[in-house]
């Protein structure tokens, strides 16, 4: 027992998705006896959905503090954490579209359980969605829209209650804090649910299943390769005006960190750390920009739940429109900015965006095994948009130190 916790999670899970890979081929159809282990841990993740996004995303915007701060260092931050996020799902939309990983794979022989259904029939159907009658209903029926609209607007009202509203403020931060340590329980099981649907994706669909997986990882790391090396690349020298190569040369303890703990949370003291004394970021607007993009700034996520979104759609056969892809863009930048900066929350995520447009919450089944290998990268992501953001406002009001920017010698 105590050599299993003294491993880190993330080599438990590549080890259960190796041992699932070698089971499933051995036992074939049979593997199947072992799924009920792994649609536990699905259960599990959809457990937390609801009370993750509503604490995570009031404390979140409470976090702001004034909202004076969303002026000439929020505001800006705010809209560039919104349009990267808008460019990262798109990203993700347009590489599965392109490339196709789930087409051709023959999963008639699963069967599917209750598909989630759409409630959206047009677009005024959609937006009167978003206001939900009852709070509790929604939370109830697990309704994804209204629920993060009634999140937010809890968290507005807090800010402007302002020192009345700072003891339930307490109430949330603390819930959020709660919610992401329910989180670390419920991945404790990852390599016995990992275990489990591997065994029985490889069982049931053979190699085949295995190389569309092959596919989405491939291309979770090239959008997010395409993220850093283009959008961020682009805002650090034409907006942020400053040099690309010394910038990763000084942000690179915290992308090393990053990658290896796949945390947005975790790194973030060592994003600070490199924001200023590397960048030359002033304290004011990093500490702001970057732990609040810790919270709620999520791009690689959000490219990530766009494809696997559409994955899950092309395996099962399920057809989407363009209206469907406005819905996911919607939720899968909304579920990123209710995502925890902890490993593993962007399979708890997925299910509330696959389910707004009705695809199959088996897609996780064949996700989940290599959502870690996955999560890596993403986070590397999180956390550069989050320094490029960071560095970006602060040339724009003036407050980044060009003299204190390491030059790429220098480090």
């Amino acid at each position: 027992m105590r050599f299993w916790f003294a491993t880190p999670l993330w080599q438990r899970v590549i080890a259960a998705l190796v041992l699932g890979i070698l089971v499933g081929y051995l036992w074939g159809p049979g593997a199947e006896a072992i799924k009920w282990i792994g649609d536990l841990f699905i259960a599990a993740i959809k457990m937390l959905v609801v009370p993750l996004i509503f604490f995570s995303l009031v404390s979140g915007v409470a976090s702001i503090g004034d909202l004076r701060k969303l002026g000439a260092v929020g505001g800006r931050a705010v809209l560039l954490f919104v349009i990267t996020g808008q460019i990262a799902v798109w990203l993700g939309l347009g590489l599965g579209t392109l490339f196709q990983p789930g087409a051709g794979l023959d999963t008639s022989t699963i069967d599917v359980g209750e598909v989630p259904q759409s409630n959206f029939t047009g677009w005024t159907d959609m937006i009167v969605a978003t206001v939900p009658a009852s709070p509790v209903q929604v939370m109830a029926d697990g309704a994804v829209l209204p629920l993060i609209v009634f999140s937010l607007l809890i968290g507005i009202g807090i800010l402007m209650a302002k020192d009345e509203g700072t003891p339930v403020a307490r109430v949330f931060d603390s819930g959020s804090v709660v919610m992401q340590k329910v989180t670390a329980i419920v991945m404790e099981l990852t390599p016995f649910g990992v275990f489990a649907l591997i065994a029985w994706v490889t069982g049931t669909l053979g190699i085949p299943a295995l190389l569309a997986l092959g596919q989405v990882v491939a291309l979770n790391y090239l959008g997010c390769f395409l993220m850093i090396g283009l959008v961020y690349v682009a805002m650090l020298k034409f907006l942020a005006r400053v040099p690309v190569v010394a910038f990763f040369r000084g942000m690179v303890d915290a992308l090393a960190v990053s990658f290896s703990t796949a945390s947005s949370s975790a790194t973030l003291p060592v994003t600070l750390r490199c924001l200023e004394r590397n960048i030359g970021v002033g304290r004011s607007v990093s500490s702001f920009t970057a732990s609040l993009g810790a919270t709620i700034n999520m791009d690689g996520t959000a490219m990530y739940l766009g494809l696997a979104t559409l994955f899950g759609a092309q395996i099962f056969g399920i057809e989407l429109g363009f209206s469907d892809y406005i819905i996911i863009a919607v939720t899968a930048t909304l579920g990123s900015i209710g995502a925890a900066g902890i490993p593993g929350t962007g399979l708890i995520m997925m299910t509330l965006v696959m389910g707004s447009v009705g695809v199959p919450l088996e897609t996780i089944a064949f996700v989940a095994g290599a959502d870690r290998i996955m999560d890596m990268m993403r986070t590397t992501t999180n956390v550069t948009s989050d320094a490029t953001i960071a560095t970006t406002v602060a040339a724009m009001t003036g407050a980044l130190d060009r003299e204190e920017l390491v030059s790429a010698d220098d480090v």
